[in-house]
């Protein structure tokens, strides 16, 4: 991993711009992460916007979303979230199905690699400010990280995210998650600073609590129950980010993720490490949460099943 300044950002590259900053300023098309980081406004200022009071946000690691894209397309018509993070597209940009998306009034950004990894976001706004990749390490090739501003009448900033698994422990696998949590820490302390609506949605290959498992005995010697990756977890949340399950009251034993083997989904033996993690100003906006765990019966279901949040946009004065 290179060394930067602490900031998450490349030494002499300019301050990220706020959501007060990208409605005044749009320039460029942007970059990936190896680049200085510059804006991009891809619709035109005279787009009719639908209103919004509550949003709804889903994050689904699809588990390779052109295997499941019939699965996946019946879910996005019959759940209507505004916004969708997904994860594991497992897929270049170019072959990411775009258009059956689109078909449904969907803007589109991907993070695509072939094969393995990759996150996309679909909205029914405009989609500005986009970000591929996570700063902090230029050599970092994995699609992991896909970050943007949804331009609803009253504007957030939404990231989808794919943490590494790091298995086996011990390996420089393990070394590739915790130095990815401490980039994706410093990125987030830079993001809460500017004191505005922010969701950071994904797949976090976490299991924070004995509790976010049927059976934690079963993962004591897997990367996502080891106390290094739960203490990331937590230092994530101490910068002042809320997870959505806690504050919306979700019942304990709520889990995402059920492998395909050894019965895990009949038996019930699942475990919680799909989150939306909020800043303060969508916490307080928060008004519901949903485990999707009907998706996992489905047809050719993923292994994870999706997390809806609604959060009400219409709420206090204007960002």
């Amino acid at each position: 991993m290179q060394a930067d300044d602490g900031s998450g950002r490349r030494p002499g590259a300019r301050r990220r711009p706020s959501l007060s900053d990208h409605r005044r300023t749009y320039k460029g098309p942007s970059e990936r992460s190896g680049g200085p980081f510059v804006l991009r406004r891809l619709f035109s200022e005279t787009v009719t916007r639908p209103t919004v009071a509550v949003m709804r946000i889903a994050t689904w690691n699809v588990n390779s979303v052109n295997a499941r894209l019939p699965t996946v397309l019946a879910w996005l018509e019959q759940a209507a979230p505004d916004v969708a993070c997904f994860q594991e597209i497992k897929c270049v940009d170019e072959k990411f199905p775009r258009e059956a998306f689109e078909s449904l009034g969907y803007n589109v950004e991907t993070h695509g690699q072939k094969s393995y990894n990759g996150v996309a976001m679909l909205s029914k706004y405009p989609l500005s400010d986009i970000r591929r990749g996570l700063p902090g390490d230029e050599t970092d090739e994995q699609a992991r990280y896909l970050e943007a501003v949804i331009e609803a009448p009253r504007p957030l900033r939404v990231a989808s995210i794919y943490l590494p698994n790091g298995n086996p422990i011990g390996t420089e696998k393990f070394d590739y998650k915790l130095a990815w949590f401490e980039r994706l820490n410093r990125h987030a302390r830079d993001l809460l600073a500017f004191e505005e609506p922010l969701a950071l949605c994904g797949d976090y290959n976490v299991i924070p609590e004995p509790e976010d498992a049927k059976n934690p005995a079963a993962w004591t010697d897997d990367a996502l129950f080891q106390p290094q990756s739960r203490q990331a977890f937590r230092a994530l949340k101490n910068l002042g980010l809320a997870d959505a399950h806690e504050v919306g009251g979700e019942p304990a034993g709520t889990y995402s993720f059920w492998d395909y083997q050894a019965g895990a989904w009949q038996r019930n033996h699942g475990i919680r490490i799909d989150f939306a993690l909020l800043s303060p100003q969508a916490a307080d906006r928060l008004r519901g949460i949903e485990t999707h765990r009907d998706a996992r019966d489905m047809d050719k279901p993923s292994d994870h099943v999706p997390v809806v949040v609604d959060i009400d946009l219409s709420a206090g004065t204007e960002v």
